[in-house]
């Protein structure tokens, strides 16, 4: 059984006939090795199907859709509100929080953001490919930097915050499955919030705020932790 699955951007339905682009065909053809008449599974925010390859040459793969296995995924979103962090560990966080279920990631430029410009090619790429590893039929999208003021006043009446803070007295999130809004969390640089900032988010009108630890967590540590609490608390 092939469990290859690959996000595919354009429409899908049944009997489509379509065409892999050169460095999908390529994966498909020379890494994985399939042939002719196998079969694999392709997916995007419509549903995941199964599709059979029906002609490999030099322009690339053409495959004909079969059926469709799954529906457009239907659950509470879950977003990242986070301040870009030094690669490796950066690369990191936005796999395992796309793993975890996020589906739309912030970038926010702090004022002790040390990084401060993002390679969204290489962020996209990440994302895509730990969407096709985690069995997800939902792409995660990536939004522009924002500053801090503009987050919050586009936001305002639009999420539910949700704000990682050592200071906090409460240890426990109060969220359920039968939550409307998004639920944004909001993790700071490596250099944490400023005394200010912290000030800004805490005005933010439908706020949350929970201490995960008694410890410093690194930023990409609070990410995973604080989305798998999450995902416990509405699943």
């Amino acid at each position: 059984m092939n469990n290859l699955r690959l996000f595919y951007q354009k429409k899908l339905s049944n009997d489509l006939i379509g065409n892999l682009d050169k460095k999908q065909s390529h994966y498909v053809n020379k890494v994985m090795r399939l042939k002719e008449n196998d079969e694999f599974n392709i997916f995007n925010d419509s549903g995941e199907w199964v599709a059979q390859i029906k002609k490999i040459n030099r322009a690339g793969i053409e495959f004909q859709i079969i059926k469709q296995i799954r529906s457009k995924e239907s659950r509470i979103d879950i977003w990242l509100a986070f301040s870009p962090i030094k690669s490796n560990y950066f690369n990191f966080m936005i796999q395992k929080a796309t793993e975890l279920g996020v589906t739309k990631f912030i970038p926010i430029i702090f004022e002790r953001s040390i990084v401060r410009k993002i390679n969204n090619e290489r962020l996209k790429k990440i994302i895509i490919e730990a969407t096709e590893q985690s069995n997800r039929i939902l792409l995660p999208s990536l939004e522009s930097p924002f500053k801090l003021n503009d987050f919050l006043k586009i936001y305002q009446d639009k999420i539910k915050l949700i704000l990682t803070d050592i200071n906090s007295n409460k240890k426990k999130l109060s969220i359920s499955k039968s939550e409307k809004k998004p639920l944004c969390l909001v993790v700071g640089p490596e250099g944490d919030f400023s005394e200010s900032e912290r000030l800004k988010i805490l005005t933010f009108k439908d706020l949350e705020t929970v201490k995960l630890n008694d410890n410093i967590l690194r930023s990409e540590t609070a990410v995973i932790s604080a989305i798998s609490v999450i995902n416990y608390l509405i699943n």
